[in-house]
């Protein structure tokens, strides 16, 4: 008998020890950039549909300043209606092009890296009064600093973005939604780089977002005066 209850608390052990090494296992610290984030409220879009892509160009050195803005920062956060807005978009362009995804380049920025964008504005010599027209006044705030705007694409079944043009943070006409016309008429955009566009923002504008007239990949889900009276900044 003692045997059998001997054995039967180092089976309860085991298991005791099994279920405490998931649960430490599960508490991964993260980045603080993160968990101040989740603080305020955002998520992380990938937890809401796990088919959207992520690829912060922000975290990279593939951006127009050349270097990793937001360090620990790889996971890219909305407040939770805008998530939402972003799942809706992601499941009508899969009933329209199954196997495309959405990818997306950025989303929450803390303000504190909205200065070192605008700062890099000086670098390239951007004249002062266009400098707005390319990346907000941090003094004011982005959309993108209240998480509720997203850029993104939208690659095909092989994961490859989409042939939109130019490049994410292209500055100039060629970049504008409300010049395609125009630059298809110079040739300087194709027919299929526009159609390109199209599915992007058929998907996105069909989920309740607005295009912005001079970024084909930025889209905000309420206007900045919204944000601001419903969201705090992001520091």
């Amino acid at each position: 008998m003692r045997i059998y209850t001997l054995f039967f608390i180092c089976f309860l052990l085991l298991i005791y020890n099994q279920s405490t090494y998931s649960q430490q296992a599960k508490k991964v610290k993260l980045p603080s950039i993160e968990q101040k984030m989740i603080d305020q409220g955002l998520v992380d879009i990938q937890q809401i549909d796990p088919d959207i892509l992520v690829q912060l160009k922000y975290s990279t050195t593939d951006n127009f300043i050349g270097k990793d803005v937001y360090g620990d920062l790889t996971r890219a956060y909305l407040q939770p209606d805008m998530a939402k807005k972003l799942a809706q978009a992601s499941n009508f362009l899969q009933q329209t092009k199954p196997g495309y995804q959405l990818l997306v380049y950025d989303a929450a920025r803390p303000n504190s890296a909205q200065y070192d964008l605008w700062k890099a504005l000086d670098i390239l010599k951007i004249p002062e009064g266009s400098k707005t027209q390319y990346v907000a006044d941090p003094k004011i705030g982005s959309n993108h600093n209240f998480g509720c705007a997203i850029d993104l694409t939208v690659a095909d079944e092989k994961g490859k973005p989409l042939d939109m043009g130019t490049k994410f943070d292209f500055f100039g006409p060629l970049a504008y939604p409300r010049s395609e016309q125009e630059m298809l008429r110079l040739g300087k955009l194709t027919t299929r780089q526009i159609a390109n566009r199209k599915i992007l923002r058929q998907v996105m504008v069909q989920a309740g977002f607005k295009q912005n007239t001079t970024e084909w990949w930025h889209f905000d889900g309420m206007s900045k005066k919204q944000a601001r009276a419903k969201y705090g900044m992001i520091r």
